[in-house]
């Protein structure tokens, strides 16, 4: 997906909301708005957001000198994620269809995100998007595919949201490889993430090489490429992995809550609709 002019005071805005995060010296965060201000006269339009998003990133941890200034806060959603766990699993045993409301709690997930300008209250999310109608719906699709699959790579996207994908995959049935970031970015996965929100048990862990907040396949290591490439089933989770791979050339199932109208326009939905979505299902 390309970048839209939308996109560049989402920029600002997050450079600023990541600085003020990670520093209380007001000349760092005044600095790193000059950069990124610099920086976003010469980005190619024709890239996808998260691609110069790693580049602000990257920019951002240098000027403030902080590794993972969302660190704590990713700690936070996990441990709120954990605690509804429990009662998550009841529900999806409970449910006439226990894939697709592990699904919807999978997608309720993605409201965690922390590079858009949005508050979010996981449980009233989890109540609406529990009873919200697909604006996509690629549900038949997607069974057909998981059923032929021998193995599934999975794209995890933020840190608390991960314990909700963990119930989806506990649904599958079929033995899945799980990629994260390779860097802190944001409030996005990584390794460390996973293993708190319980995800080795249920998956094999990766990371993708990429330090993009975004599965960036040319920022992707040779060993994610190959299973990439090679998995039977893809299950991409959240907006930037969608913006990195919406023009991939294989199959792909994106699961997501549309939380922004350049998103929302090019998915032809209205903003907060929920998405599940194939590409080149043949």
């Amino acid at each position: 997906m390309k970048t839209y002019l939308e996109c560049i005071p989402c920029f600002m805005q997050q450079a600023y909301r990541t600085a003020r995060i990670a520093t209380s010296d007001e000349k760092k965060i005044k600095e790193v708005l000059n950069v990124v201000g610099e920086m976003i006269k010469s980005i190619p339009m024709e890239n996808t957001p998260p691609e110069t998003g790693n580049i602000i990133y990257q920019k951002i941890s240098e000027i403030t000198e902080v590794h993972d200034p969302y660190k704590e806060i990713k700690k936070a959603n996990i441990k709120e994620a954990l605690s509804l766990y429990p009662e998550l699993k009841k529900n999806i045993e409970n449910s006439d269809d226990r894939l697709l409301t592990a699904i919807r709690i999978a997608i309720a997930g993605n409201v965690i995100d922390l590079g858009v300008n949005k508050k979010f209250n996981i449980v009233d999310d989890l109540k609406q998007i529990l009873k919200q109608d697909f604006a996509i719906f690629d549900y038949e699709d997607f069974k057909n595919q998981l059923n032929r699959a021998e193995l599934v790579l999975y794209l995890g996207d933020n840190a608390g949201e991960s314990v909700f994908d963990k119930l989806l995959i506990e649904e599958l049935g079929k033995p899945v490889t799980y990629a994260v970031r390779d860097i802190p970015v944001i409030n996005d996965c990584v390794i460390e993430d996973a293993v708190t929100s319980g995800l080795d048990k249920v998956a094999t862990l990766i990371s993708s090489g990429s330090t993009a907040p975004a599965t960036i396949l040319s920022l992707c290591n040779e060993d994610f490429i190959e299973k990439f490439k090679n998995a039977d089933l893809v299950i991409s989770k959240g907006q930037g992995n969608y913006e990195g791979l919406s023009q991939v050339n294989r199959s792909v199932f994106f699961m997501l809550k549309a939380k922004c109208p350049v998103i929302a326009n090019n998915l032809n939905v209205k903003e907060n609709d929920i998405v599940l979505k194939s590409i080149n299902i043949h």
